[in-house]
């Protein structure tokens, strides 16, 4: 696979009027190859092997939060980063899990092309399926490099996106409370 995805960067990168052969450059092709296999490799990745059996029984049933989740990841319309970070809350309901799951998980989606909006369900979701919460909610902020490098190239631009459920979508108070905890 690397020869493929090298043999493409060739490609672009003579296509766009650089000598690929010069000495700087040749060995740009694999090198770009090598990023974008780690900076993908959430698709090699499945939830069964990032949990690995690391929920436990727990009578906590109050709000736990795991705050400043560092990501980054590709955005799908032209493979340039995003970066940010990410908010989880959940309610148990008799199982937590391990913390640095909540990470691993993170990381399993955003190491994917992707658009935030998505990414941030596909958090919520999993950490709902996986412990069974009486809520979820999820929180990412980030940067653009799409917006910035780019297009409107506007430098100070980030987006926020959120997804509440379960009790974070039924209750006003709890959402709040995990707002309040989260802007501290």
């Amino acid at each position: 696979m690397l020869d493929a995805i090298s043999k493409h960067y060739k490609a672009i990168i003579d296509d766009l009027g650089e000598d690929s052969a010069r000495e700087g450059m040749l060995d740009t092709p694999m090198r770009a190859a090598k990023a974008m296999q780690f900076l993908t490799q959430g698709y090699a990745k499945n939830i069964d092997e990032i949990v690995n059996d690391a929920v436990f029984e727990s009578d906590n049933d109050q709000m736990v939060i795991i705050k400043d989740i560092e990501l980054y990841s590709l955005c799908e319309h032209h493979l340039l980063p995003f970066i940010g970070k990410c908010h989880i809350a959940y309610l148990p309901d008799g199982k937590v899990l391990g913390l640095s799951k909540f990470a691993r998980i993170v990381d399993m989606y955003a190491q994917r092309f992707q658009i935030q909006e998505n990414l941030t369900r596909q958090v919520a979701e999993t950490v709902q399926e996986v412990t069974g919460a009486k809520g979820v909610a999820v929180i990412i902020e980030s940067q653009h490099m799409c917006m910035m490098m780019r297009g409107v190239q506007k430098q100070n631009s980030s987006m926020n996106t959120s997804v509440m459920l379960g009790a974070f979508r039924d209750s006003q108070a709890t959402r709040s409370e995990f707002l309040t905890l989260v802007t501290r």
